[in-house]
């Protein structure tokens, strides 16, 4: 049986999210169907497994494992095995199958911990490497279960760009052979999963951070012009203003209840906070940091947070489809997996000036359609 708990995936996700970003990987999830089957769905790009059945559980999983690693070999630069909780407690020795290390065995059973930790064990497997004649800035805290995945990548490049700075290697939406040659310098898109690759020269995850991080940057980096990228925060900070303000010249602030990890959750309550002068009723984090922060609640537990929700009675949800069922009659902006019933196509970012802006514009869409009731006078768009 799978471990996962579907509000908040465990190890074994994580570490296949990490390793599925590399192109010319190929990842095995050693294991069940169902260990198989449950991060298949999220990372949105092909993987291999094992499926295990009860008579390889008993006598051994060793041969079938090493059937598809033959199957694989010569496709792929590198082949990833994640381990999975039924080979982990059986104790087998699978390191025995890398060869000339281009198999990495990650041990990563769902019981390790959480998605964070699992994605943090094979990047560490991974070992990046460091080159200081690598130019430009490296980017990290991209995880192919985010929904934000490539819009986050697209617009942490786009800034990157604006400024003068070549990109180097994106963890973990790149190829291999960009780990042994990673630059000194790394801008995060998600700081519940920073790479530790090179200095950390700040967040790209709102508006304020992006202005801090590429001071840091131009402090360090040759060729940096933080200008053009200081023009735009100014611009979209204008224009958020703007629009809320028209908002709030028809409507109250909401009340809002707020699910996602840690880093997530936290930026999208600032930033209803500091725009919308939002009741932000609760916030519960799916990942915890260790920082501390009494306005968070630390749970995957899906009672708890339904009864967190069910008492904030919110105007607005910013979640999974989860939490949304809670509360139907709620607005509802997605934040964080899984997000069901919808079509998405493009690259939504979160991160940057796209992100602030295309979450406000969702948050503000989504409240004028609640506040509005049959008859009523129709709201000019923004």
């Amino acid at each position: 049986m799978p471990c996962e708990n579907p509000l908040w995936p465990c190890a074994m996700t994580g570490a296949v999210a990490c390793l599925a970003g590399f192109e010319d990987v190929a990842v095995i999830v050693h294991g069940s169907s169902g260990c198989y089957f449950y991060p298949a769905s999220l990372v949105g790009v092909p993987i291999h497994g094992t499926f295990l059945v009860e008579n390889e559980v008993i006598f051994g999983t060793e041969s079938r494992l090493a059937e598809v690693i033959r199957e694989l070999d010569g496709r792929y630069s590198r082949i990833a095995v994640v381990n999975t909780c039924v080979p982990a407690i059986m104790g087998e020795d699978i390191g025995e199958l890398a060869c000339e290390g281009r198999v990495l065995v990650v041990d990563s059973p769902g019981f390790l911990g959480d998605l964070e930790a699992g994605y943090r064990r094979a990047l560490e497997q991974v070992a990046p490497e460091v080159d200081p004649d690598t130019p430009g800035v490296n980017i990290d805290g991209i995880c192919r279960t985010d929904p934000f995945c490539r819009g986050n990548a697209v617009e942490a490049r786009r800034l990157l760009n604006l400024a003068g700075a070549a990109v180097a290697t994106t963890f973990c939406l790149d190829r291999y052979a960009a780990t042994r040659r990673a630059a000194p310098f790394t801008v995060g898109t998600n700081p519940d999963l920073a790479s530790g690759v090179g200095t950390a020269c700040g967040s790209l995850l709102g508006l304020d951070s992006v202005g801090e991080a590429f001071e840091r940057l131009a402090a360090s980096v040759d060729g940096i012009d933080t200008r053009p990228v200081a023009e735009e925060i100014a611009w979209a900070d204008a224009r958020i203003k703007k629009a809320c303000d028209k908002y709030l010249k028809r409507f109250d602030p909401p009340r809002v209840a707020i699910s996602a990890g840690h880093a997530y959750a936290v930026f999208a309550a600032d930033l209803l906070d500091r725009y919308l002068g939002a009741d932000i009723a609760c916030i519960a984090a799916r990942s915890d940091p260790g920082t501390g922060n009494d306005a968070v609640t630390y749970t995957t537990d899906f009672s708890v947070i339904r009864g967190m929700i069910r008492d904030a009675e919110p105007d607005l949800i910013l979640g999974s489809s989860y939490e949304q069922a809670i509360a139907p009659g709620a607005a509802f902006v997605g934040l964080t997996p899984p997000l069901r019933d919808r079509v998405v196509l493009s690259s939504r970012a979160l991160i940057g000036i796209e992100g602030a802006l295309r979450l406000m514009d969702e948050v503000l869409n989504a409240c004028i359609n609640r506040n509005r009731r049959p008859g009523s006078e129709s709201m000019d768009p923004f």
